[in-house]
């Protein structure tokens, strides 16, 4: 149950949040390996982003890759908060006297999320080449031609195999080991001074809002360079034999980034990140909370 109440929490958050994963990842492939103002600005803003994809590709282009990006959710953070929600209620995370230990807990949520992302990383990457998918005019980055997710994967693992499959799956361990233990132990940690201090009443839906909110903002400070290049490694074209052609993994990727587009380049996109891991964050980790207290109160 832990892990199914994780994988909905995380899949109701997808649902709202998706389209803001769409322009944070056009926003992240725009200008690769460009210095700045050498390259047309489709995608001004987040704003700009949302109006120029409705434009010009459609109103349902905004939820591209939203089967995958479901999935990867389902299967990514069932994995990720089940794992440490049965750690937190094992009393794993906590000292002899009850309180939070911020490393054991920080440990559990990169451990939990490496699992989560390894097994995933095939569903990610082809979200990441469906939601890049433009019409020419607005097109950032490489141009895969999938017609859906079942194509996508069929398709990779027929002409690379299972290495195919699972390239660049090394590549998102960083990003997940930062983000998830960023988020787990912020959001835990806040909740305990929450309910500490008494600032809202014991089991209040305030007390995980709030602390999903400081979390939020957390992750997307962490984590935003490394989902930047984690992008990028994921879209690259590959040769025959499924090679990427313009990184070697993620630290080529923003040492490639960071020379030739500056620090900035390793912060594209963070303004559509925020409003989209944000979010993600403050309702997933709500839901989360929220679907356990339901189900440890009235089911187990």
């Amino acid at each position: 149950m832990d892990f199914l109440m994780s994988g909905l929490a995380a899949c109701g958050a997808c649902l709202f949040t998706n389209p803001l994963e769409v322009v944070k990842t056009r926003m992240q492939l725009q200008g690769e390996l460009q210095a700045h103002g050498s390259y047309q600005r489709h995608y001004r803003n987040v704003f700009h982003a949302f109006i120029t994809i409705g434009k010009v590709d459609g109103l349902a282009a905004l939820q591209k890759g939203l089967g995958p990006a479901l999935l990867y959710q389902f299967l990514m953070n069932g994995i990720r908060l089940g794992t440490y929600g049965l750690a937190e209620t094992g009393g794993y995370l906590h000292t002899a006297e009850g309180t939070l230990n911020p490393a054991r807990s920080a440990a559990a949520g990169a451990i939990a999320g490496v699992i989560g992302a390894y097994l995933g990383s095939p569903i990610y990457m082809v979200k990441t080449h469906l939601q890049a998918q433009a019409a020419s005019e607005i097109a950032v980055g490489y141009q895969y031609k999938h017609q859906g997710m079942f194509q996508a994967l069929t398709e990779i693992g027929r002409k690379h195999g299972l290495a195919g499959l699972w390239r660049g799956a090394m590549s998102t361990l960083p990003r997940v080991i930062v983000g998830s233990s960023t988020q787990l132990c912020t959001f835990s940690s806040t909740k305990d001074l929450i309910t500490q201090w008494e600032i809202f009443p014991p089991q209040s839906w305030k007390v995980a809002l709030a602390a999903a909110m400081v979390s939020g903002i957390a992750v997307v400070l962490a984590m935003t360079p490394f989902d930047v290049a984690c992008t990028r490694v994921y879209n690259q074209p590959t040769d025959t034999q499924g090679k990427g052609l313009m990184y070697r993994g993620i630290l080529d990727a923003l040492l490639q980034t960071a020379r030739t587009e500056g620090i900035f380049g390793m912060y594209k996109g963070i303004g559509a990140s925020y409003f989209r891991l944000g979010p993600h964050t403050i309702l997933s980790l709500f839901f989360w909370d929220q679907l356990r207290i339901l189900y440890y109160t009235y089911v187990k």
